[in-house]
């Protein structure tokens, strides 16, 4: 397979790395559905472990998927604050790291009552570019951080021998 000059690769990864930061900030954030359309591809998958009532992966998710993961984080915490901490692309991968923080005032997963705290946790998204859409995604995210911080889990108290 031929190898792409260095400087071409980092010509071909800034595009890709524009249509994450749209998805972050405009999408997940914003609500944007007219964006989550240009920059999310119909056959988007997305292979991140579900949180507690968030839409989880599936076959084929696609740009409404994108929105519901979006409003699912407003719905539970109206003032999430995400920035972008890193953003790094090679060729049709981008991996971002982000940290989010944020107070539980809304239904946590639809089940749970709001517990008033606040979290801040950090998490790691990794994304596939195809035909100038996003096409796969998968998360590490600290979910148990998150629900200790929330009150939602509880760690057994140590028991001293």
């Amino acid at each position: 397979m031929p190898r792409l000059p260095a400087a071409r690769k980092a010509a071909m990864s800034e595009p890709n790395k524009l249509l994450v930061r749209r998805l972050i900030e405009e999408v997940w954030i914003g609500g944007n559905a007219a964006v989550a359309e240009a920059v999310v591809a119909s056959e988007y998958i997305e292979h991140a472990a579900a949180a507690l009532g968030a839409p989880g992966p599936g076959a084929v998710n696609g740009p409404q998927h994108a929105l519901q993961v979006g409003r699912w984080l407003h719905e539970q915490f109206p003032d999430l604050e995400t920035t972008i901490e890193s953003l790094i692309a090679e060729g049709d991968t981008v991996a971002v790291r982000t940290s989010s923080k944020g107070t539980n005032l809304g239904m946590f997963g639809g089940v749970l009552p709001a517990t008033g705290k606040r979290f801040v946790s950090s998490q790691t998204h990794w994304f596939r570019v195809a035909e100038g859409k996003l096409v796969e995604y998968w998360a590490v995210r600290d979910d148990l951080s998150t629900v200790l911080q929330l009150g939602i889990v509880q760690l057994p108290a140590s028991n001293p021998s």
